[in-house]
């Protein structure tokens, strides 16, 4: 392989020619082959809008000549449109400020800028890098890719299936079922009531994650190394800020503490936790899908699942919830991820934390997954699921919590007397009813009626 010789403050060293990065990202490189987890392109794209807000904003406040910053501009943009994601090849186990994939933006920039005009004309330090640190760059970055991710892909991705739930709360709204606590069978309700319990659990996610979208929009730019802004001219980072804001139709803001900016990531852990809550709540929905829809013949059996693909590389003609079982892994996945971005935010020392490469890494993966996996069982369940209304009626007709209507007439104890007698004895709950002399059957019919037990009626 060709090779050609770049320098930085630690001396030369050989960079494969092909190649627009240099000698930082070079070492990075050599020095960190750790694992496969690469820093996110997401992460590139937004620290690339950051480098040409920057050289708009330098160019406006006299730090950066005209001819430079219109190249950094340029390329900056090819760099955020994924131009060249081939470029920024650094794993997510480095450096904890970021520093590398930072200079890994600046080299590839400044090396991509120098091919368009003179060798030399643009340095990664002194003009891609100009008024700004990792320190304060790095978290911008962080704010600007996880407010896109949430905004523009997850978001969207829920209220995909909320509107799915809703027009199956619609379609099943009369359609009595037993209802179930503790997995034993609990008084009726109607498949729509159920199902709009589901829609309401991501109408809460979706107000919380909005939330914690809002929250991440603070951005530590400007603060430069500590939060003092040194290096950087007055207006900087309010000016970058509007640019930024300008660029992705966000509101961004400026930090009002960059001290707090640099050192504390609480606002991605509160965001992050309305991640882990949808997690939670997309686990409950994916489980109790599969558990109504468990048979076809010797289980539950009151859904009926779309049959995606075979079940089975032994049993002929099985039907599996595979929709269900991925979205509950990418549940248990985001729930882990809510951990280690807890742990490593916790871990900010004096003006820096440095554990941001892992926490953004985690972040945008469960955003990605929760994306993904929403839209998958969005149209390949959910859309398709339907009721098994035969076996709703046979399992309503078989039910002895019914006799908790009886209670007001009969009392707890002699209605438990009913039921228990029912159960032991294999007989409906009318018989065990009429068999006691309890009442006299037009008086049950009267009272058992399951459709009035909904509250719908």
């Amino acid at each position: 392989m060709k090779t050609r010789m770049e320098h930085d403050a630690l001396g030369r060293i050989a960079v494969p020619a092909h190649r627009r990065w240099a000698a930082q990202t070079q070492r990075s490189l050599e020095n960190f082959p750790i694992g496969e987890e690469k820093m996110p392109l997401a992460l590139i794209h937004a620290l690339a809008l950051v480098k040409k807000t920057a050289a708009e904003v330098n160019h406006r406040l006299g730090v950066l000549d005209e001819k430079r910053s219109r190249l950094i501009i340029q390329v900056a943009e090819e760099v955020r449109t994924g131009l060249y994601d081939d470029e920024f090849p650094l794993s997510v186990w480095q450096t904890g400020s970021g520093t590398q994939t930072n200079m890994n933006v600046n080299e590839v920039i400044a090396h991509r800028c120098n091919e368009l005009s003179e060798p030399g004309l643009v340095h990664p330090n002194d003009h891609v890098n100009c008024s700004q640190s990792s320190n304060d760059v790095f978290p911008t970055a962080m704010a600007i890719a996880s407010v896109l991710a949430l905004e523009e892909e997850l978001i969207p991705a829920i209220e995909g299936l909320r509107r799915v739930m809703a027009e199956k709360s619609l379609h099943y709204r009369h359609l009595v079922k037993i209802g179930r606590t503790h997995l034993q069978d609990a008084t009726p309700l109607t498949l729509g009531q159920e199902i709009s319990g589901w829609e309401a659990m991501l109408e809460n996610n979706l107000r919380m994650i909005r939330c914690g979208a809002d929250e991440m929009k603070a951005l530590a730019i400007g603060g430069t190394a500590v939060g003092t802004g040194l290096n950087a001219p007055e207006g900087f980072g309010a000016a970058v800020t509007v640019g930024i804001s300008e660029a992705t139709g966000k509101t961004f803001v400026e930090d009002t503490n960059k001290f707090h900016a640099l050192t504390s990531h609480d606002r991605l852990v509160f965001s992050h936790g309305a991640l882990k809550a949808l997690a939670a709540n997309l686990m409950k929905i994916a489980n109790d899908i599969r558990w109504l829809a468990s048979g076809p013949r010797c289980g539950i059996g009151e859904l009926i699942l779309p049959a995606n693909e075979p079940g089975s590389s032994i049993m002929p003609g099985k039907v599996n919830p595979t929709q269900c079982e991925a979205l509950s892994m990418i549940a248990c996945q985001v729930m882990g991820n809510d951990t280690v971005i807890g742990l490593a935010a916790s871990q900010g020392n004096f003006q820096l934390n440095v554990y941001m490469p892992v926490m953004i890494h985690n972040f945008l993966q469960s955003v990605r997954l929760l994306s993904d996996g929403v839209r998958s069982f969005t149209l390949r369940c959910a859309a398709g699921l339907t009721a098994n209304e035969t076996r709703i009626q046979e399992v309503v007709e078989r039910s002895l919590m019914l006799v908790t209507a009886l209670v007001p007439v009969i009392g707890y104890e002699t209605a438990a007397q009913a039921a228990l007698k029912a159960h032991q004895e294999n007989l409906t709950l009318k018989e065990a009813v009429m068999n006691l002399h309890l009442m006299d059957e037009s008086t049950y019919d009267e009272l058992i009626q399951p459709a009035a037990m909904t509250g719908m009626t």
